[in-house]
């Protein structure tokens, strides 16, 4: 599983603090104000708690493939659940902006600094971060990293499999995600371990992208 490629945290430990904060803040006074059903309220509270709890299990010693797998399933179900809050409830009326920054959103900038084509090249330089994770540190080829355009990174990425045919240009790439961020993660899922993850960066700015950065491999832990 990749990272998200918006404002959902990148790290599982992430999301559960982000939920937690928004439970503890929707009192039933600030539900009420923003129209939120108490049974949804409490469908939240149910889900993040059974994510929380197979969480905590996936990092014990009780960790299993059944419990992996049922792990990603609640999270799976934490983040539809997060994204159903956000767009019928925390946009619907619109909240200020200090609630926005309460809630753990980066209030919107109704006056972007326009920015022209990305012409900067990168590469990523692998780390290990955990079981199935891969960091990556998004560094700089060619053009200037100080111009707006030259921001944006589309990281674009392909699981093969051991004796799997190696990927030869970064056209045959085939999942991606967008980040802001020089030092990111890429989660794979469980039965990725031991494959070779073959990964090339373009910069992008406002869906225009710029040259293919070179192809890199690693091993998927």
């Amino acid at each position: 599983m990749a990272k998200t490629s918006d404002w959902l945290p990148t790290k599982r430990m992430e999301l559960i603090v982000m939920v937690r904060n928004w439970i503890a803040i929707l009192i039933a006074e600030i539900r009420t104000a923003w129209g939120i059903p108490q049974a949804q309220f409490t469908e939240l509270e149910q889900i993040y708690t059974a994510a929380d709890e197979l969480l905590q299990k996936a990092q014990s010693n009780e960790r299993s493939p059944v419990i992996t797998e049922q792990c990603k399933e609640a999270f799976d179900a934490l983040i539809a659940k997060m994204r159903f809050f956000k767009a019928h409830y925390f946009l619907v009326p619109p909240l200020g902006n200090a609630d926005l920054v309460n809630l753990g959103f980066t209030p919107h900038d109704p006056h972007p600094t326009p920015s022209g084509d990305p012409t900067a090249e990168a590469t990523v330089e692998t780390f290990l971060v955990g079981r199935h994770e891969l960091g990556i540190r998004i560094v700089y080829v060619s053009g200037n990293p100080d111009d707006k355009a030259n921001k944006g990174f589309r990281v674009w990425y392909k699981v093969v499999p051991v004796g799997g045919e190696p990927v030869s240009s970064p056209k045959e790439l085939s999942e991606s995600f967008y980040t802001r961020r020089k030092k990111d993660i890429v989660i794979f899922d469980y039965e990725d371990s031991g494959k070779t993850a073959f990964i090339a960066v373009q910069i992008e700015n406002g869906g225009k992208k710029g040259p293919w950065g070179p192809l890199v491999s690693a091993i998927i832990p």
